[in-house]
């Protein structure tokens, strides 16, 4: 069977979606493969690099201070701050101006949906005028069918956490919607194409009736910040109209999933695979692979010479010179658990537990659960090692989510190790076809 492609990855979120993008800049034939639809739509489309040490110590200033002193094993320890840095310029030229941090190495704080604030080093532009450090008087706004955001309790969150401002909290009835389970993309599609909407003072479009709505609640704030689903493919348009009309800076607050800043991100990206030439195929589980057969020792580990797919059950192989993994962790179930052991479906790459289940967690909900940490221990090229530190196979990077050595939730790291790992991995995949 012939070489079909240079690299192939093995996953569609943030991770595989990088290091796609990152072997592709390097000139090679790119595949990506996806079982199921993209994750990104059910992140809050913020790129978070380190917002707290694993000792806890944060929120931080500035994430790279403290990316040298993570414990060895750490993802950001196998690839190094430089990458770090890399990989956010990497995604700064393939998001443009759709984002905003780029200026400086600090943490912003953004707030959510919860009156929590977030340290994020890379953050949607509709989320801009909303940042905690702005001392402007803030009005939050809810929907009476959105309760996924409770607006005053928002607000009362923030002033609770000191934000330098004073926040007020408001629920108002959305224009056009009266049902509590409209999707997301529904607020959003009334708002792009500015809709004709019915109101008790008759018929108007839903923009100018949902300014309405709210400027009767401004008392004097400068900024007003919705719930996000301010639109999705005229997002801006609709931020500076609800401005324009109002008189304050719009921001959008991020939210849950599903996520209408993760689908933007989810948009832009693949949008960007297609500009590279990376040919990508979804709906299609990798079921099995095969081997060369040839790796004698440690120095010398097999090479993966081909994937299977289910294709509506029908088999087909794929071959590629080299192969990324970003399947997720364990919520994405690139890492899976059973009674009797913590385990990687695709390759069976060794995942480090301890023997004893009991001690994958402890009893304190909130404490250092050591299964947050499960997943692949990689060497410094981010092949997958095995029981005995020597890697698994000689063509397999793995990246994102599917690496042990952290607490993505705990840290505030998730999309930042997606990012930098995604980006290493694809680079040396690409380095490795030559």
């Amino acid at each position: 069977m012939a070489i079909e492609d240079d690299v192939l990855v093995v996953g569609g979120g943030l991770a595989g979606t990088t290091a796609a993008l990152a072997a592709a800049e390097r000139d090679v034939q790119v595949r990506l493969v996806s079982y199921r639809q993209s994750t990104l739509r059910n992140a809050s489309g913020l790129i978070d690099i380190l917002g707290y040490t694993p000792a806890g110590d944060g929120p931080l200033v500035d994430p790279f201070e403290a990316l040298d002193d993570l414990p060895t094993g750490h993802p950001y320890e196998r690839v190094g701050s430089e990458a770090v840095r890399e990989a956010l310029a990497f995604f700064d030229g393939i998001v443009g101006d759709a984002y905003a941090g780029a200026h400086t190495d600090a943490n912003a704080l953004v707030p959510t949906h919860g009156g929590t604030v977030k340290p994020t080093a890379r953050y949607p532009t509709s989320t801009a005028a909303g940042l905690a450090s702005d001392d402007r008087d803030a009005l939050l706004v809810g929907f009476e069918t959105l309760p996924d955001f409770e607006a005053p309790l928002a607000a009362s969150h923030l002033e609770a956490a000191g934000a330098p401002f004073t926040a007020r909290g408001v629920t108002v009835r959305f224009p056009g919607i009266v049902r509590d389970d409209a999707k997301v993309t529904r607020y959003a599609h009334l708002l792009d194409h500015d809709e004709t909407v019915e109101t008790p003072a008759g018929e108007t479009t839903a923009r100018e009736a949902l300014a309405e709505t709210v400027r009767t609640h401004l008392e004097g704030e400068a900024r007003v910040g919705f719930p996000a689903v301010l639109g999705d493919d005229r997002a801006d348009a609709v931020r500076a109209d609800l401005g324009d009309r109002l008189g304050v800076d719009v921001f959008e607050v991020p939210m849950g999933p599903p996520s209408l800043p993760g689908i933007r991100l989810e948009d832009l990206l693949y949008e960007a695979l297609e500009a590279a030439g990376v040919r990508v195929t979804t709906g299609v589980p990798v079921v099995d692979y095969e081997t060369d057969g040839e790796g004698t020792n440690a120095t010398d580990p097999e090479r993966i010479d081909r994937v299977v797919v289910d294709r509506n059950g029908a088999e087909v192989p794929h071959r590629a010179t080299q192969y990324v993994l970003a399947t997720g962790g364990l919520v994405g179930k690139g890492v899976q658990s059973e009674r009797d052991g913590v385990f990687e479906p695709l390759f069976d790459c060794h995942v480090p537990q301890p023997a004893d289940r009991y001690d994958w967690f402890v009893d304190d909900v909130f404490g250092d659960q050591p299964y947050a940490r499960f997943g692949l221990p990689v060497d410094r090229d981010l092949r997958p090692l095995d029981a005995g530190d020597d890697p698994e196979f000689s063509n397999l990077r793995a990246a994102g989510a599917v690496l042990g050595g952290y607490d993505f939730a705990a840290e505030k790291s998730g999309s930042g190790v997606s990012l930098a790992t995604g980006y290493v991995a694809g680079r040396r995949a690409a380095e490795g076809c030559r």
